[in-house]
């Protein structure tokens, strides 16, 4: 082997070296503590997510029931909360009157005995609706919550007096910038110390719009959350974090979590150090994330000791796992 072949072999192992020590865990401090659970919605009625459309009706299938309670009402939240949720995630769209209704899909049609586009209504016609209306888990033979949901689709407002203290993750459902404009305002209001608690995501528009005018509140969008996770593969190993990856929230497919460089410790510590929190999701299986974290088998797939974020639909299965 001539001097320059040796010079080549020596450099790539001392780089190899270098990136070893710069990622292995062995030399990684653990951050101490439970994870950080996630209840997707609150508690919720759970549906058959097989062959999931943009456009499915996921109330009319329903899976038999093993709890009262509905999707993004403040009685969910506070039941995931006391199941042990460290965090409530919720759906938002605005309404014509100026509030913000708590709802999670784009049409009343499917959930409710409302019709149309939600945000096309005011926060008054939304109250009047029963949000148990549409859900069936026998084709429509039974709807064992309709008449039970009247009045109770939340405003915004009444989520943040209610639970003044809780961590929130608000779901901004459209893309319009002007909704990002709307949710700045309201959660400009709130003390800063607040806000620390407060996290945002959904459409890209709007969400830059959040980030812009309340650097302090965490964010993410499908676009950020992509840059962010394939800029630190790409060069994650060097410790630089990607500017994407800043003042965010992170959220990371279980089978994508292993490409993730110092996988867990000191990713997990890279993303503190760029006051990021990092949540991890079900599968990815391609064009869109899984929901969450929701058994015992996909619980068993994070590391020993893991102490990162947690995102689940299914609060009451996974907290008494972490000791919730």
């Amino acid at each position: 082997m001539n001097k320059k072949l040796k010079y080549a072999a020596a450099a790539i192992a001392v780089l190899g070296a270098a990136i070893y020590l710069n990622n292995t865990n062995h030399l990684a401090a653990h951050q101490e503590g439970k994870p950080v659970l996630l209840a997707h919605r609150g508690i919720a009625q759970r549906f058959d997510e097989r062959e999931l459309k943009n456009d499915t009706c996921t109330a009319a299938r329903m899976l038999p029931s093993s709890h009262h309670y509905l999707e993004n009402t403040i009685e969910s939240m506070r039941a995931s909360l006391a199941a042990g949720a460290d965090v409530v995630e919720l759906d938002v769209h605005p309404t014509t009157d100026g509030e913000f209704a708590v709802f999670h899909d784009w049409t009343l049609d499917c959930r409710t005995d409302g019709r149309g586009v939600t945000r096309e209504h005011s926060m008054a016609y939304l109250k009047k609706l029963d949000i148990g209306h549409g859900y069936t888990a026998d084709g429509g033979k039974t709807f064992p919550f309709r008449g039970k949901g009247i009045g109770l689709m939340p405003t915004l407002t009444e989520v943040l007096a209610t639970f003044p203290r809780q961590r929130l993750l608000i779901n901004v459902k459209g893309r319009d910038p002007s909704e990002g404009e709307k949710l700045a305002a309201v959660l400009d209001k709130l003390p800063a110390e607040r806000r620390a608690q407060i996290m945002v995501y959904g459409g890209d528009e709007p969400v830059e719009i959040v980030r812009q005018r309340l650097p302090d509140v965490r964010t993410i969008s499908r676009a950020t959350i992509k840059s962010c996770l394939l800029g630190y593969i790409g060069y994650g190993w060097s410790g630089v974090v990607p500017k994407a990856c800043h003042n965010a929230m992170v959220m990371l497919p279980i089978n994508v979590a292993p490409w993730m460089w110092g996988w867990p410790h000191r990713f997990l510590n890279r993303m503190k150090a760029a006051n990021s929190e990092v949540f991890v999701l079900g599968p990815y299986r391609g064009g869109e994330f899984s929901s969450g974290i929701d058994t015992p088998e996909q619980f068993a797939r994070l590391p020993a000791n893991y102490s990162g974020g947690i995102w689940t639909n299914e609060i009451e299965a996974i907290a008494p796992l972490v000791g919730k």
